[in-house]
């Protein structure tokens, strides 16, 4: 490629992206330049620069090609469905049929709210093969961003987020807008689950006592006791009471009292029904057995 059409190519893809981000801005959405073909801020204090100025956004974009970063927050939350990546897998409570990536799993958790799929509104294709959702935040709610509290592959950008807006290219991929439609507001269900405001049902655990009580009436007190523990638990001390009830149940596997699948499953249960399913619960569920096995009390052995 001569340089004469490179300069033509660069110019071409700046007027590009200074159109992507006039119209961002049209929408009331607050733009900032990331670095060309790449997702990471061209400047510092990004929070404060973004803008809907257009004589700001020409200037700006005028200078360079700048992908363009979306500040998210002010009424604006984007849910982002991502693709697993390569090798990974999926966590024991995801690992279903037809459950292969973030729509997937935001379908599972739909449908086990009664709820029907919240896809009716603007959309994003993100280069990596997985989409965001955009949605506007009901009124008088503040929302943060999440990493997985919906669930496996599913993260939010809200306050102090942003995300790399349609019309940016990286590695010669381009975001393009899937849907251009008006964007929706949050459904209450998704903003109950992603505020902790939504009552989970308690799980049925009943069938996991019922097994451990014919081994062991203390057992099966115990494990009730733990479980009661992680669905009481409030907010901010979910995980380490989870934590601290895995040790306490692998106290109880390691001398044979609860099957470890069984206790592992039971954990898992009571997690999802307190708000904390996802990967960082069943790290710490496997942590917390795993610790529990190795220190067992010499009091508890004999009771089994």
């Amino acid at each position: 490629m001569t340089i004469s059409m490179r300069r033509n190519t660069d110019h071409q893809q700046s007027r590009d992206l200074l159109v992507s981000a006039l119209s961002h801005a049209e929408r009331g959405w607050r733009v900032f330049p990331l670095r060309p073909n790449d997702k990471r801020p061209a400047v510092t204090g990004w929070q404060q620069r973004a803008t809907t100025d257009p004589e700001r956004i020409e200037r700006c974009w005028g200078s360079g090609t700048f992908n363009i970063g979306l500040a998210t927050g002010s009424g604006l939350v984007v849910i982002d469905l991502d693709q697993p990546k390569p090798d990974a897998a999926a966590p024991e409570e995801w690992r279903m049929p037809g459950v292969h990536w973030g729509l997937d799993v935001l379908a599972v958790i739909a449908e086990r709210h009664g709820e029907a799929l919240p896809v009716e509104t603007y959309g994003v294709l993100t280069c990596s093969g997985g989409e965001h959702l955009y949605y506007a935040a009901p009124v008088g709610v503040e929302l943060h961003n999440s990493a997985s509290k919906l669930g496996w592959l599913i993260d939010s950008r809200a306050q102090g987020g942003y995300v790399v807006a349609a019309g940016s290219v990286v590695d010669g991929c381009r975001y393009e807008a899937d849907d251009t439609a008006d964007v929706a507001v949050l459904p209450d269900w998704l903003t109950a689950l992603l505020t902790d405001t939504l009552v989970a049902p308690t799980p049925d655990v009943h069938p996991a006592l019922d097994v451990v009580a014919r081994r062991s009436r203390y057992a099966a007190a115990a494990l009730r006791g733990e479980l009661e523990r992680v669905l009481d638990a409030p907010v901010g001390q979910r995980n380490h009471t989870l934590n601290a009830a895995a040790f306490a149940i692998g106290q109880l596997v390691a001398v044979g009292l609860i099957p470890e699948g069984l206790a592992a499953a039971a954990l898992s249960h009571a997690a999802y029904a307190a708000g904390l399913d996802g990967p960082e619960a069943t790290a710490t569920i496997r942590s917390g057995l795993g610790a529990g096995a190795h220190h067992p009390r010499a009091e508890i052995g004999r009771l089994a």
